[in-house]
């Protein structure tokens, strides 16, 4: 049985065990208290359950039971495996979450990892191609694979916000700056989406990925190269602490807000008031460097 498989299983098994009745609201972080995991696979699985119908995601409100617990008896015969992506996916965020709490080596092997995470051959590879790809794993020369620690402590994290603070209010300040009235919808959709409800509900790496988009479409419109590689190169090492500081959600209604402020400036040609709103924006997530400091150190 695959690992998120396994986690739609036991989630199941606890609504029978709670004897749940139809109705009853299941909250990711409890679950993931419980079941001993992070909110991302706890998540993954309920998007599962809710493609078969035996939960319903309501806006702003997360997950509810469609049936009560009688009813989900034979539910698990009824789950497909997930995808090869799927579970590469699951384990690299367990890797991650395991090498930030100091519980897996720097250095280990492809057997390792296989065993740790009950992978294949194949998955395996796909594993460590995402992770070398992002720049915080290498091979070893003759054997093994080596993590990077220069994105594994607060610090690193402070430090790539610097670098942004530095640059992405700049970007929007370029002479050629141009961004497109598609791309303001865009960013303005995955910001929306979040206040309906998706920051409960979203993995990690859906959250990442929204952020990242946002903030590689402003830099892209710059229409500096320079710009562009820098920012790219920064957002594939930072994911890391990008994921551990993710599991602190609370902030993340004012993040929409501001990223919702600079649209409307930018889409007003207001460059310069946006780039302030923007320089706002990066400063804040350095002042709560604390609290941020507090989830990664282990």
């Amino acid at each position: 049985m695959s690992a998120q498989t396994n986690t739609v299983t036991k989630i199941l098994a606890l609504i029978r065990e709670d004897r749940l009745p139809e109705g009853a609201h299941l909250t990711a972080q409890k679950l993931a208290d419980r079941l001993r995991l992070s909110r991302s696979p706890v998540n993954d699985a309920l998007g599962i359950l809710e493609q078969h119908g035996v939960v319903a995601r309501k806006p702003n409100r997360g997950y509810f039971l469609q049936q009560d617990y009688a009813a989900v008896a034979d539910t698990d015969a009824g789950i497909a495996p997930p995808s090869a992506d799927d579970i590469v996916t699951q384990s690299y965020f367990k890797l991650a979450d395991e090498l930030l709490r100091g519980e897996l080596p720097m250095q280990c092997s492809e057997a390792l990892l296989r065993a740790r995470y009950a992978l294949t051959n194949a998955q395996t590879q796909a594993l460590l191609a995402r992770i070398s790809q992002e720049g915080w794993a290498q091979r070893r020369p003759g054997y093994g694979w080596e993590f990077s620690s220069m994105m594994t402590t607060p610090d690193s994290l402070l430090q790539s916000y610097r670098l942004r603070l530095a640059l992405e209010p700049a970007a929007l300040l370029e002479p050629g700056f141009r961004i497109g009235k598609d791309v303001l919808a865009r960013c303005r959709a995955a910001e929306k989406h979040l206040l309906d409800g998706g920051i409960a509900t979203d993995t990690a790496d859906q959250l990442h990925e929204r952020g990242v988009r946002f903030h590689e479409s402003l830099v892209e419109a710059s229409g500096n190269p320079f710009f562009i590689d820098t920012i790219k190169r920064v957002n594939r090492v930072r994911r890391l602490l990008s994921y551990r500081s993710m599991q602190d959600r609370s902030r993340y209604k004012q993040h929409c807000d501001q990223h919702l402020a600079i649209l409307d400036l930018l889409e007003r040609e207001r460059n310069e008031d946006a780039a302030a709103a923007l320089a706002s924006h990066l400063r804040s997530t350095l002042d709560n460097l604390a609290r941020i400091s507090g989830i990664l150190t282990s």
